[in-house]
């Protein structure tokens, strides 16, 4: 019989045309009813050129789990949003076009930062849509949009009157480089090579030296105290004594403190403000006054006395010099430190002193964790990133920064009184340039105002994703019908500070956590496991991989390669290899369309057995689905489609489909599983490789997309299973038969059947023209 389907090969271009087909008809629209399925889906950030081909493979995968809710009889959300505020957008602009922001006049740099990445958007969002993302295009969000930051100054107005809010002096981690504090969340830790530095101390009381060690002697001159253990017996006789910091020649007091370790170096600890976070609780504890020894603009400050003007690198490295020139040192060893990077800057932070706007998490900790264990996570393992998070909350979230393109934070201080006020929430405001919507101080009744210049920590705004799309104070009933929203997908990277910030920040606002579920894929590294950068030459650009294969066969190695929430390695041979199997599917496909498709059949035992198969790939495929782990039902139906079905029974039925020698009953029989099992591979598949699927449903079983299906239920069938392997086994002695004997698949052959086989004679003696 001559197959319907007349193309030898499945042509990618396809794609194209079924991409634009869904688009006109509409076929994804969210209705707001029924057994509603919502996604937060990640807004990325279109930071640079090419988009890491880990992310593409990731939201490959987001689009996995809108399909498949769909396929489970789901009314499906997926809307599509853009992250373009904070510090990536700002750098990228100076980058661009030669500047620096604090040199640049305010509204000028927001028109270049709001235009800048609008050529990485667009082809990022091209990106998207070619691998057929079923997301809510038509009307995607910018978090940098009037529209989404009005939700974000709204939610911080009414966090405000909750009394959620507060402005305070604290140390603070400082990124210099960009100018701003920067939350912990947003500080990586890296072994950074450094000297360790053993000086000497003198106690001139007693003539007594004391060997103090540090990796940052640059801040000698903000040391308040040394401090010892309480059970140091060699310090004992020292305890409240003076000692003369070297260089300095200033004298601050020997004190007791249980966090110098005595096994640690010497035993004494310098306190200085502010090496890092254990200073500052020193200086806390023990009620220090700090010595701002580095300024914002990351030199050293006047305090410094000759080192004033270096850079804190610069400032080490004479102050070394000194020490060594007057005999002060006692060795110095080459080490490597743990020191706290900024994530945007990739520079190491200093702690200084500013007066920030805060949040407060720290009451809200326990809270948090009672909704953590609420939440499922896949893989569950990931879910122990945001317990650890938890446990290293020590301060509330400095939410203020000294940046240019962020929500700007909306408030107007009196100008006689300095009283801060907030306006109404519900409107867009701009306190750096727009006049003051309060008219008179709640406080003096004085009524001129001056505007905040500070915006808020980018978070902030990422915080709010599933109440902005759900509407949030703007449609009562989408809202109440759409939050807590379903699910998170995201990267394991930022469980602290995206995932984290989310369920903080909607509990305060709604009592709830925003979703039930929490979907944390790995990192997208290159052939070799190494993490890809510009720099090493391993970055593997989707778009021109996607161009070239196709979309589903990007998305069809997406699924195969990655077991959700590891780590997953990238490569054109690898992604190339996965076209293999969907040229099995259209072979299959091909193939099958020569046959026509019939509602009903008597299955003979052949039948029988791949049926019961069926029913039990069927029920792998749906539990790997309702876990969000594509890599399942990926790497369970290639095994089924290709080395049971078209390998084995394929080739044993196709004597039987054609008639040769067998009645109408048996050949109908054989076409209607053969239909009946392609029918089920393709709707379990629909989700993972989208557009062949479709194409082929359209082909063989319906005008209607495939989409709009529901994945097909195991019929529990009598389990034959028991002799897949007894057949593949015979069927492959046969074939190692024949080559051995130089003889064709088509020839005649003399082989005993097995008697436990004897049920599948006729099919099998049709299959290898056994005599």
């Amino acid at each position: 019989m001559e197959p319907t389907i007349k193309e030898t090969a499945w042509n990618p271009e396809i794609e194209k045309q079924i991409l634009k087909q869904w688009e006109e008809s509409r076929i994804y629209d969210f209705k707001p009813e029924g057994d509603v399925f919502v996604i937060d889906t990640p807004p990325p950030y279109p930071s640079g050129r090419p988009w890491h081909i880990g992310a593409a493979s990731h939201y490959a995968q987001i689009d996995m789990i809108a399909r498949t809710a769909r396929m489970f009889g789901k009314n499906v959300l997926f809307p599509i949003g853009i992250d373009r505020n904070g510090l990536p957008v700002e750098m990228y602009t100076e980058k661009k076009h030669g500047i620096r922001m604090h040199e640049t006049e305010r509204g000028e740099f927001l028109k270049l930062c709001a235009t800048a990445l609008d050529d990485l958007e667009a082809e990022m969002i091209q990106i998207m849509k070619s691998l057929g993302l079923s997301g809510n295009f038509a009307e995607y969000y910018r978090t940098d949009s009037e529209k989404y930051r009005t939700l974000t100054q709204s939610t911080f107005i009414e966090m405000w009157k909750k009394g959620q809010i507060y402005l305070a002096n604290r140390p603070n981690n400082y990124d210099w480089v960009t100018g701003t504090t920067i939350a912990d969340a947003e500080i990586i830790y890296e072994e950074i090579p450094t000297k360790l530095v053993h000086m000497k101390f003198t106690i001139k009381e007693i003539e007594k030296i004391i060997i103090i060690a540090s990796t940052r002697p640059e801040l000698l001159c903000a040391c308040q105290t040394v401090i010892v253990n309480p059970e140091d017996e060699r310090y004992r006789d020292v305890i409240g004594k003076k000692v003369t910091i070297p260089l300095i020649n200033r004298e601050v007091e020997i004190k007791t403190h249980p966090s110098a370790e005595k096994e640690f170096g010497s035993g004494a600890v310098m306190v200085c403000s502010y090496g890092d976070q254990n200073d500052v609780a020193l200086f806390r504890d023990l009620k220090l006054e700090e010595i701002a020894a580095v300024g914002t603009n990351g030199r050293m400050k006047e305090v410094a006395g000759p080192y004033t003007g270096l850079k804190v690198k610069q400032a080490r490295e004479k102050i070394i010099e000194d020490l060594q020139n007057q005999g002060l040192v006692e060795k110095i060893e080459s080490i490597n430190h743990r020191t706290p990077i900024s994530e945007r800057s990739k520079t190491a932070i200093e702690i200084i002193s500013m007066e920030e706007y805060y949040l407060k998490q720290k009451d809200a900790v326990d809270k948090i964790k009672e909704l953590g264990t609420k939440i499922d996570f896949h893989p569950p393992m990931h879910k122990q990133i945001l317990m650890n998070w938890l446990e290293s909350i020590s301060i509330d979230w400095p939410i203020s920064r000294r940046r240019f393109y962020g929500t700007e934070i909306p408030i107007w201080y009196c100008k006689k009184c300095n009283e801060p006020h907030v306006p109404e929430p519900g409107k867009y405001y701009r306190p750096w340039k727009d006049p003051s919507p309060i008219s008179k101080c709640t406080k003096c009744d004085s009524t001129e105002f001056v505007g905040e210049q500070r915006t808020f920590d980018t978070w902030m705004d990422s915080s709010v994703s599933p109440l902005y799309i759900t509407k949030y104070k703007q449609d009562e009933e989408f809202f109440r019908k759409t939050y807590p929203t379903t699910i998170r997908p995201q990267s394991k990277d930022i469980v602290r500070t995206w995932l984290y910030y989310t369920i903080l920040r909607c509990e305060q606002l709604t009592g709830k956590t925003p979703w039930s579920d929490a979907w944390i894929m790995g990192y997208g590294v290159d052939e070799h496991g190494a993490k890809m950068s510009k720099s090493k030459g391993n970055v593997v650009d989707p778009l021109p991989i996607i161009q070239k294969f196709g979309a589903d066969t990007f998305r069809f190695w997406s699924a195969s390669e990655i077991n959700l929430g590891y780590d997953f390695r990238c490569s054109e041979q690898k992604i190339e290899t996965t076209k293999k199997f969907l040229s099995k599917l259209w072979n299959v496909s091909r193939f099958l369309s020569g046959f026509p498709v019939i509602k009903s059949g008597n299955p003979s035992p052949s039948d029988k057995w791949i049926l019961s198969e069926l029913d039990k790939v069927i029920i792998e495929c749906k539990k790997g689905y309702s876990e969000y782990n594509f890599f399942v039902p990926a790497t369970a139906l290639r095994e089924f489609t290709w080395n049971l079905f078209a390998a084995h029974y394929i080739e044993m039925v196709k004597g039987r489909a054609y008639s040769s020698g067998f009645t109408d009953e048996e050949r109908d029989g054989a076409i209607f599983t053969l239909h009946k099992v392609l029918s089920s591979v393709l709707t379990l598949l629909a989700p993972i490789t989208p557009f062949i699927t479709d194409y082929l449903w359209h082909n063989l079983y319906s005008q209607n997309t495939i989409h709009h299906e529901k994945f097909v239920e195991p019929e529990g069938h009598e389990d034959w299973t028991k002799y897949t392997k007894e057949i593949t086994e015979f069927n492959s002695e046969v074939w190692n038969k024949k080559k051995s004997m130089n003889l064709s698949l088509k020839d005649t052959v003399e082989i005993t059947i097995p008697t436990s086989l004897e049920i599948f004679a006729k099919d099998l003696r049709a299959m290898h023209n056994i005599k």
